[in-house]
């Protein structure tokens, strides 16, 4: 009750705006008696994925907690791991505003953020800074004005210094809202990024004395052969996960309403069917070889089953979180229970 009378304020903001109100109030609320209004307690149901037992399936996806600063409010409405980020060596403003749209028929968002952060120091200031002990996966991203042969460079810069901090490193190379950046996914470009943070990978780990997993997260506008061949880099550079999928440049499902031609990427209800066939495709490349946590579009538990059944170990939420409230993140875990 109290998230749907949240929300009927919040949407007749500015949907940017919004997000800076909502951030702000969770983050001077969390570990006080004010969490009473979002926390939940529920019944777990563990998960093991990458060599790490989550307390459940059900992750907060990245883009929404992009510095870290509300990783206890959002541990006390009940996700079992939280996904950081995009952080970027250096802090950057994203692309100008207005660059976030909802599409509230459609249960939909279109965003051309950016990687707007505070950078890689801000970030890891306020993971040190978290009480509740919760699974911070960590996604990290090149800077807009780097050039993409050289994005390799910011990905490592943003693994040595997150490594020590992260349950998991996120490796995003599908945003849209980033010039260039999904080439990263193709031939040389992707073998040379892979293989490269696979090597830090094993020297932070003996620098460390601990193993962090690293997935990559891929976009839904792929083609079989390009799911084919990305499988094939990851099964040969010995990854230890992915994340499928990214926002969608596709426009199908919300063709004529609102702020269906923003550019940027499109994200809530109308991708959950491209990203389950992206997820299926990924599945049955990877042979159970590499975990997938399975994102885009999941409005409800059924949706998020979908996935599951597609070949996803784990799913993550965003878009659905916003308009259905943290009660999706039990409504999945129950669901998950007993499926």
């Amino acid at each position: 009750m109290f998230y749907k009378i949240a929300q009927k304020v919040m949407f007749q903001m500015d949907p940017e705006k919004a997000h800076h109100l909502a951030m702000s109030s969770l983050k001077s609320t969390a570990n006080s008696p004010l969490d009473c209004f979002y926390a939940q307690k529920f019944e777990q149901a563990p998960v093991e994925f990458m060599g790490i037992t989550f307390p459940n399936p059900v992750g907060l996806a990245a883009g929404m907690d992009k510095d870290g600063e509300c990783i206890d409010g959002f541990h006390a409405m009940g996700f079992g791991h939280i996904e950081v980020g995009t952080v970027t060596p250096r802090p950057q403003p994203g692309n100008e505003q207005p660059r976030l749209f909802r599409l509230k028929p459609a249960k939909a968002i279109i965003n051309r953020m950016g990687f707007n952060n505070k950078g890689v120091d801000n970030l890891i200031a306020n993971l040190k800074q978290a009480k509740s002990g919760a699974l911070i996966g960590v996604n990290i991203g090149k800077n807009k004005d780097t050039p993409v042969e050289q994005g390799k460079d910011d990905y490592l810069i943003c693994m040595d210094k997150v490594y020590e901090y992260a349950t998991y490193i996120a490796v995003n190379i599908s945003s849209p809202n980033t010039p260039g950046l999904r080439s990263l996914q193709y031939g040389d470009l992707l073998d040379d990024l892979l293989a490269s943070l696979k090597d830090k990978q094993k020297d932070l780990a003996e620098k460390h004395g601990k193993y962090v997993p690293i997935a990559l997260k891929i976009a839904p506008d792929l083609s079989p052969e390009e799911v084919q061949k990305i499988a094939d880099s990851l099964i040969r550079n010995k990854f230890d996960g992915a994340i499928a999928t990214n926002t969608t440049l596709s426009r199908d499902g919300v063709s004529g309403l609102l702020n269906a031609n923003e550019s940027g990427g499109l994200s809530g209800k109308p991708l959950n069917s491209l990203s389950t066939s992206i997820i299926k495709q990924l599945s049955d490349c990877l042979k159970g070889e590499i975990p997938i946590i399975g994102v885009g579009g999941i409005n409800s538990a059924a949706d998020a089953i979908d996935k599951l059944d597609a070949g996803a170990s784990m799913v993550q939420i965003y878009s659905g979180f916003i308009y259905q409230g943290p009660k999706l993140i039990e409504d999945i875990v129950n669901a998950y229970r007993v499926r």
